[in-house]
């Protein structure tokens, strides 16, 4: 299968992978072929790419850190609680708890997965989906770091709720495809206090917890809002939730920009270090995100091209490979697999695109 743009989509092809909305429905199921009247669909739920099935990239299973069944009840239920605030109702504390919870038993009954977050979102419902993948990568981030259980409780909570002060700011501004003016910017800049405000007032939410929305926008180097902390003075798991946010951001499409590649995202994360971002921490997520995701296309320095069908924890930049285009022949073949953790000549040149490859088959 391949991610494709909506702009890109075509009728006749097949859906590789099932669409949902924030409140777990299914827009579109997997197999369905597409036809004019659900690309119009898409565009007008800001959907702008979804996974279709590809002749040459042939389906592949793609682990993740927790199943699909939790992600889909955890944004469900992060919406309700974030909908409840919009309309000055009270947060459901034991529920989110309960929902950090169940995701920090996945992700410690997995802990040798690397983390591929492969979920679509639409433009509206992005918050919800980006509040749920945040606490994954900052639990994953704190297990590397040795976090005991009590600890991965308070980051997982307030990692999860660190846009709760969103809910205060216009959805006009926070889906604007445009430039911020300078005023809405300021608007932007008041969510951390704006979800401090809220989650001080709940006896049973750790202080701690509820500092992660108020810090997480804090920079290393002392530029970031709302109070310009720096370094240490920024607490530990905000510092955490910081290169989560930002890594998220990336890798995910936004109104003024498609998503960025793992590749790239982590080549930003690793320039942002020691200004932006706290390096050790920026390093412990690293540590484990899958370099070269399965399904990547990538070019061999043999001029092989391959695809990604298992990594390698020990050795990220050493995945297992399908070769499925001969550059000596200069045409298809037959997949067949290499494990490069165990081949010392052969290395990753660079990833490719769907189109990349396309190019390439055509010339």
């Amino acid at each position: 299968m391949r991610r494709i743009a909506i702009e890109k989509l075509k009728s006749g092809m097949v859906i590789a992978r099932t669409i949902y909305d924030a409140n777990a429905r299914v827009l579109l199921q997997a197999g369905i072929i597409i036809e004019d009247v659900y690309i119009k669909r898409l565009n007008e739920l800001g959907i702008r790419s979804i996974y279709v099935k590809d002749p040459i990239l042939f389906d592949i299973d793609i682990p993740e850190a927790i199943s699909e069944t939790t992600r889909l009840k955890t944004i469900k239920e992060i919406k309700t609680n974030f909908v409840n605030i919009e309309n000055n109702l009270k947060l459901n504390i034991r529920s989110v708890k309960s929902l950090v919870d169940n995701i920090l038993d996945e992700l410690l009954a997995s802990h040798d997965t690397l983390i591929h977050l492969t979920d679509l979102r639409t433009y509206d419902d992005y918050t919800f989906g980006h509040s749920v993948n945040v606490a994954i990568l900052s639990n994953m981030t704190g297990i590397s770091l040795g976090y005991h259980d009590f600890k991965l409780k308070e980051l997982g909570l307030g990692a999860i709720l660190h846009d709760i002060g969103k809910t205060k700011i216009d959805k006009y501004i926070l889906n604007k495809p445009d430039d911020l003016t300078s005023e809405e910017y300021e608007e932007i800049k008041n969510h951390p206090a704006y979800g401090f405000a809220i989650l001080r007032n709940y006896d049973d939410m750790p202080l701690l917890s509820a500092h992660i929305a108020y810090q997480h926008h804090e920079r290393w180097d002392g530029q970031g809002y709302p109070r310009n902390l720096e370094g240490e003075e920024i607490h530990e798991y905000a510092r955490i939730v910081a290169v989560a946010d930002v890594y998220d951001a990336l890798i995910a499409d936004r109104p003024y920009r498609p998503a960025y590649t793992v590749n790239q995202a982590l080549t930003v994360l690793k320039r942002m270090s020691n200004t932006y971002l706290d390096q050790e921490m920026v390093n412990a997520l690293i540590s484990n995100i899958a370099v070269y995701p399965i399904g990547s296309i990538v070019e061999l320095n043999t001029g092989d091209i391959a695809i990604v069908v298992d990594v390698n924890r020990n050795a990220p930049t050493r995945p297992v490979l399908n070769v499925i285009y001969h550059k000596t022949t200069q045409k298809l073949c037959s997949p067949h697999e290499i494990d490069l953790s165990k081949l010392t000549t052969i290395i990753i040149k660079k990833s490719l695109t769907p189109e990349d490859l396309d190019l390439i088959i055509k010339n």
